[in-house]
C-alpha cells in the first residue's frame, strides 16, 4: 500500500521547532475559541450544565487519550496514525480525512468570526458591513491567504502567531470576566441563579451539546506535528494538562459572563463576544476597552485559525506519503521545508467553501452550517481516538502509561459523549430558520465526505496492485492468454 510512517520515527525533512511552551499556548489557542462561545451562550443558561458534563466526561478523556496513545506512538499524524495502528489502513484513512475536511469547514467559521469583531475596532461606520455577505466573504479569503503564506514560510515563523493568539486567549477571556463582575456588582445580571436551578428546556437547545464537544476538541493536535515538537514523550503531557486546564476555565468564565451580559436572544452568532464587551464597558463606563478588547480578540481569534491551518493541513501530507492521495500532496518546500502543497490545497477548498455557504442564506446561518458539518465531521475521528485507547488497554502485554481501569473508563466516557455529540449535531439550533436547507446541506456534505474517502482509497488501492499484476504477466504471459 505504499510507503508507511514507523512508529516513532521521524519524517525527513521537518524541524522539531515546538517546546513546551508553545505547545501549552497552542493548546490553549486551539481548544479556548472564544467565536466558539456566542453560539453556544445563545442557548441560554442551560448550557452551563452541558459545559460541565462535557469538561468532565468528554474533555478529561480525550486528554487522558492523548497522553497515552501520543506516547505510543509519537508520530507525525496524530489520529490519522492511530487509528492506521489500532485498526488498519482503511479506517486510518478515513478518521485522517474526515479529521481534514472538518477542519476545512472549521476555517472558514474561525476567520469569519476574526471579521465579525475585526470591524469593532475601525468603528460604528464599519460596523454595518459585518452582514455584508461580499465583504465578509473578500476579508476571510484574504485572512486565509495571510495564514497560508505565514505557515508556508514554517512553524518558526507561524508558531509566533499561535503564541500571541494564546496570549490574546486568556488576556481577552480575563478582562471579559472582570467586566462581568464589575457590571454584576454595580447593575445586576441579565442570568439568575433560578434559570441555572430550574432550565427551561427544549429540544433544540440540545443542539448546543455537540457544539459544546466540538469546541472542546484540539488537544489531539499538536500530536498531528508529532515530527516538529522537541522532546514530544517529555513535553506533551504537561503541556496538555495545563492547557487543557486553562481551556476549560477560559470557556466556562466567558459563558457565563456572556449570560451575565445580555438576554440569550440579544446574543449575535458572530460578534456576540464583543456585544457583551460594548454592553458591560458601557455600564461601567469603560467604554473606552472595547477596541483594544475587539483588537486583543482578533489576534486570539487569528491564532485559533492559524493553529487549526497549520495542524489540520499537515493530515494531507502524511496521507500523500502514505500515496492515499497523490504523491505531489506530500511534497516539502525546497527552501522552508513545509508541506507547502497540502497548505495551498486547505487554502483553496476552504475559500471555496466560504462562498458556496452563501447561498440561499444570511451570514449568521452559513456559519452555524459551516459549524456544524464541522462538529459531525470532526466528532468521528473521536470515535476513533476513543476506541483505540480501550483496544490498548486490553490489549494484553501492552505497555500503559496509567492504570488499565483509568484508561477503560475515559474510553467508555469519550466513546459514549462523542456518540450524543454526533447525535444532537443534526438537531438545528433556534437561529437557523430554514430548517430543511440546513438539513439538507448537512446530508448532501456527509455523504460527499463519505463518498471521495471511498473514491480516493479505493484508487490507492488500485495503484498498489497494479505493479504487482504487471509483474505477474510479465513472468507467465501464456498463463493469462
Amino acid at each position: 500500500m505504499g510507503k508507511f510512517i514507523s512508529t516513532g520515527s521521524h519524517t525527513p525533512g521537518l524541524k522539531r521547532v515546538l517546546g513546551r511552551r508553545d505547545l501549552v499556548l497552542l493548546f490553549i489557542v486551539a481548544v479556548a475559541n472564544l467565536n466558539m462561545v456566542p453560539p453556544i451562550a445563545a442557548s441560554g443558561p442551560v448550557t452551563i450544565w452541558l459545559w460541565v458534563v462535557a469538561l468532565v466526561f468528554f474533555f478529561w478523556p480525550q486528554g487522558a487519550a492523548v497522553t497515552e496513545l501520543a506516547q505510543k506512538w509519537p508520530g507525525e499524524g496524530g489520529i490519522y496514525l492511530w487509528a492506521k495502528k489500532s485498526f488498519g489502513e482503511e479506517h486510518g484513512f478515513l478518521a485522517g480525512w474526515c479529521y481534514w475536511l472538518s477542519n476545512v469547514f472549521y476555517l472558514p467559521t474561525v476567520v469569519l468570526s476574526c471579521v465579525g469583531v475585526g470591524v469593532y475596532v475601525a468603528g460604528p461606520h464599519i460596523q454595518r458591513l459585518a452582514d455584508s455577505p461580499a465583504f465578509t466573504a473578500t476579508m476571510s479569503i484574504g485572512i486565509i491567504l495571510f495564514l497560508l503564506a505565514l505557515n508556508i514560510r514554517g512553524l518558526e515563523l507561524g508558531k509566533w502567531i499561535n503564541n500571541l493568539g494564546g496570549v490574546g486567549t486568556v488576556g481577552g477571556a480575563a478582562i471579559v470576566c472582570l467586566l462581568a463582575w464589575l457590571t454584576l456588582r454595580h447593575h445586576g445580571s441579565a442570568l439568575h441563579l433560578s434559570e441555572l436551578r430550574h432550565p427551561r428546556s427544549d429540544w433544540r437547545l440540545f443542539a448546543a451539546f455537540g457544539t459544546i464537544c466540538y469546541s472542546l476538541i484540539g488537544l489531539d493536535l499538536a500530536s498531528i506535528m508529532g515530527d516538529e515538537i522537541r522532546e514530544p514523550r517529555r513535553n506533551l503531557p504537561v503541556a496538555i494538562f495545563w492547557g487543557g486546564l486553562a481551556a476549560g476555565a477560559i470557556y466556562l468564565g466567558t459563558t457565563f459572563s456572556m449570560l451575565i451580559a445580555m438576554p440569550q436572544q440579544d446574543i449575535g452568532i458572530l460578534s456576540g463576544i464583543l456585544q457583551a464587551i460594548n454592553t458591560m464597558a458601557t455600564r461601567t463606563g469603560l467604554l473606552g476597552l472595547v477596541a483594544p478588547l475587539a483588537l486583543l480578540e482578533c489576534l486570539s481569534i487569528l491564532g485559533t485559525a492559524s493553529a487549526w491551518f497549520s495542524g489540520a493541513a499537515r493530515l494531507p501530507f502524511v496521507a500523500g506519503i502514505d500515496r492515499y492521495l497523490p504523491p505531489i500532496v506530500g511534497r516539502i518546500h525546497p527552501r522552508y521545508r513545509t508541506p507547502y502543497v497540502s497548505l495551498i490545497l486547505f487554502a483553496v477548498i476552504s475559500s471555496l467553501l466560504i462562498g458556496m455557504s452563501y447561498l440561499g442564506v444570511s451570514v449568521g446561518e452559513a456559519y452555524l452550517t459551516l459549524l456544524d458539518l464541522a462538529v459531525i465531521l470532526q466528532l468521528l475521528p473521536s470515535c476513533y481516538m476513543f476506541t483505540a485507547l480501550g483496544k490498548h488497554a486490553m490489549t494484553r502485554g501492552a505497555t500503559l502509561h496509567a492504570s488499565k481501569g483509568y484508561l477503560l473508563f475515559n474510553a467508555g466516557s469519550g466513546l459514549l459523549m462523542t456518540f450524543v455529540g454526533l447525535v444532537v449535531a443534526f438537531i438545528p439550533s433556534r437561529q437557523v430558520n430554514s430548517i430543511w436547507l440546513f438539513e439538507f446541506k448537512l446530508v448532501i456534505a456527509c455523504l460527499l465526505v463519505f463518498g471521495s474517502a471511498y473514491l480516493f482509497y479505493r484508487r490507492s488501492q488500485r495503484s498498489a496492485l497494479e505493479p504487482g499484476l504487471v509483474a505477474a504477466l510479465e513472468t507467465h504471459p501464456t498463463e493469462n492468454v
